[in-house]
């Protein structure tokens, strides 16, 4: 078993152990919410395909739900309020941004998830905007550390009806992904 099967395995295994620990049988599941990024690549991959394997298998609701969003929904649970920059680590010193309003009784999104240069991040926060996000510490003195939980994800699906069928289920990438092959 190579290291991409036994990552899979871990998954399934982490998913048999939480629906124990919920006390859940696999065919009480209606609904699977998935993120679909930015972030971890492969994880991002392997949750999709957990996904839509489910969907195939039993029929589920599939839910698509955006790492952004759900670290906007993240910092409302903490009561962070304003107005605050969503940033993620795409890299080549390149970051994933987008601009939220929250407030009291909620978030919306003031500026679409799009590709930000770390001068630009680095421009807007001594301008007095607010980064947030894993790793923003890291890059952006002063920012907001917050990392997307679960149980968040699982508050997003609630209610929601925006239904995707898997083989449309699309991680987000903003960035073309170029191969290179290798020559022989």
């Amino acid at each position: 078993m190579d290291n991409a099967d036994r990552r899979c395995t871990d998954w399934v295994g982490m998913v048999e152990e939480a629906l124990g620990k919920a006390q859940v049988e696999r065919e009480e599941i209606e609904c699977v919410a998935v993120g679909i990024g930015p972030g971890s690549y492969t994880g991002i991959r392997a949750a999709i395909a957990l996904a839509q394997g489910w969907q195939l298998g039993r029929g589920v609701g599939l839910l698509a739900i955006s790492s952004a969003e759900c670290l906007a929904a993240q910092g409302h649970a903490e009561g962070l309020l304003g107005r605050v920059d969503v940033v993620i680590d795409a890299q080549r010193k390149e970051f994933y941004l987008a601009g939220y309003d929250i407030s009291a009784g909620g978030w919306r999104e003031t500026e679409p998830l799009r590709l930000a240069t770390l001068a630009e991040v680095q421009e807007r926060q001594r301008a007095g905007g607010r980064p947030m996000g894993p790793e923003a510490s890291r890059w952006f003195p002063g920012s907001r550390v917050l990392l997307p939980h679960a149980a968040t994800l699982g508050r997003l699906a609630l209610g929601r009806s925006d239904f995707v069928a898997g083989e449309e289920m699309q991680p987000i990438y903003l960035r073309k992904t170029k191969f290179v092959k290798q020559s022989r």
